[in-house]
């Protein structure tokens, strides 16, 4: 079976770790308890959504008229990015292009991970690093396959 056979459905996040380069202490962007799914579709699509556990609703309890605090939070709390996929199954990688993202930095960015996959547990690295939290960090993702929607 291909990489990228290995790869297609649906993945919970069970960890998100960023282990920052200078050698300082790790620390966890979405909490200890992250919420987020990663779907691979066969045709070569892919969605990454990633969540703080226990946000708070907006007061309003409309997503267009949050407060100055809660939009912050929001944003904080939430990481989203959606487009094509790549795998390159002579050297087992993968990369994702980002069509959509809730962080416009990324907006046509082509970002290579490094893949893993033992049993129903996904493993995603940064490949190179990224500014998180104000340092340079390398991130480590764990992502365990959902079970089948019947």
């Amino acid at each position: 079976m291909t990489l990228r056979e290995r790869l297609v459905g649906a993945w919970k996040l069970v960890s998100y770790v960023e282990k920052p380069i200078d050698g300082s202490a790790p620390f966890h962007p979405m909490g200890e308890e992250p919420l987020g799914m990663i779907i691979y579709t066969a045709d070569g699509y892919m969605s990454a959504q990633l969540m703080r556990s226990g946000r708070q609703d907006f007061a309003s309890g409309d997503w267009f008229r949050g407060s100055d605090e809660e939009l912050r939070n929001e944003a904080l709390g939430y990481i989203a990015y959606s487009g094509p996929y790549h795998t390159d199954e002579e050297k087992q990688t993968l990369t994702h292009s980002m069509f959509v993202s809730l962080f416009p930095n990324w907006l046509g960015q082509t970002q290579p991970r490094i893949v893993s996959i033992e049993g129903n547990i996904l493993h995603l690295s940064s490949e190179k690093p990224i500014k998180s939290g104000g340092k340079m960090t390398m991130s480590d993702l764990s992502w365990k396959r959902a079970e089948p929607n019947t």
